[in-house]
């Protein structure tokens, strides 16, 4: 009796110790979700722009993005982490500015109509949503954020117990898409102060947008490194 009583002591003690550290991979996966969250990005620049233009209701399921764009990047940084072809991000710049731009242009049209009875509500949520997502999908930032930063720690925490990489995972999506969601509904409440600041605050959007297709374009041209 004693034996077993110590027996299902030791078992105590190591499950009590195993999710422990599954929590502590869930607040590992919040603080990095949270880090790249409030990273200024073409992202982030779009949801303002989504959200302004057609009004944060329309523009919160974009928020879901990188829950459709990061499943194929984690597969393929996974498949080749700290193995990613030199080649692969002039491209994605390449690609993620020209993309950029066209939302870009969307957008002045918007801005253009703006205060004017012919606007129309720039698409759907669904249709945000895919936008988003492409961005995303385009933007090498978050290859070489899951292949450099995140990717290791999710390997390490799967190795030790699938538990730990789920755990990193859901605490790293459930606070980005908290945050986004956050910053969605804030410049939503800000732009209904007023035509005049909404409008003010959709050029300004238009200028960051611009502002980072050029700078990806530049990337991609030149093989320079982001700073």
């Amino acid at each position: 009796m004693r034996g077993r009583g110590a027996h299902e002591g030791a078992f105590a003690t190591r499950r009590r110790f195993a999710l422990e550290r599954t929590i502590g991979y869930v607040m590992l996966g919040a603080g990095y979700g949270f880090a790249a969250a409030v990273q200024p990005g073409p992202l982030q620049v779009y949801l303002v722009s989504q959200t302004l233009s057609s009004g944060w209701r329309r523009a919160l399921p974009a928020t879901l993005a990188p829950l459709l764009s990061d499943g194929p990047i984690i597969a393929v940084v996974l498949l080749l982490l700290s193995r990613v072809p030199d080649w692969l991000p002039r491209y994605l710049y390449i690609a993620g500015g020209l993309f950029l731009l066209y939302l870009a242009a969307k957008t002045v049209g918007v801005w253009r109509r703006f205060g004017t009875q012919d606007v129309e509500i720039e698409g759907t949520g669904r249709r945000a949503l895919i936008r988003a997502a492409l961005v995303n999908l385009l933007n090498p930032a978050p290859y070489l954020y899951w292949s450099l930063v995140t990717g290791p720690i999710l390997v390490v925490g799967w190795r030790q117990g699938p538990a730990n990489g789920i755990g990193f995972l859901v605490g790293f999506y459930a606070t980005i898409i908290v945050t986004m969601g956050a910053t969605v509904v804030v410049f939503g409440k800000a732009g209904e102060l007023g035509a005049r600041v909404n409008r003010a605050l959709l050029g300004l959007s238009i200028v960051v947008l611009i502002c980072f297709a050029v700078y990806d374009l530049w990337l991609g041209i030149t093989g320079g490194r982001p700073v």
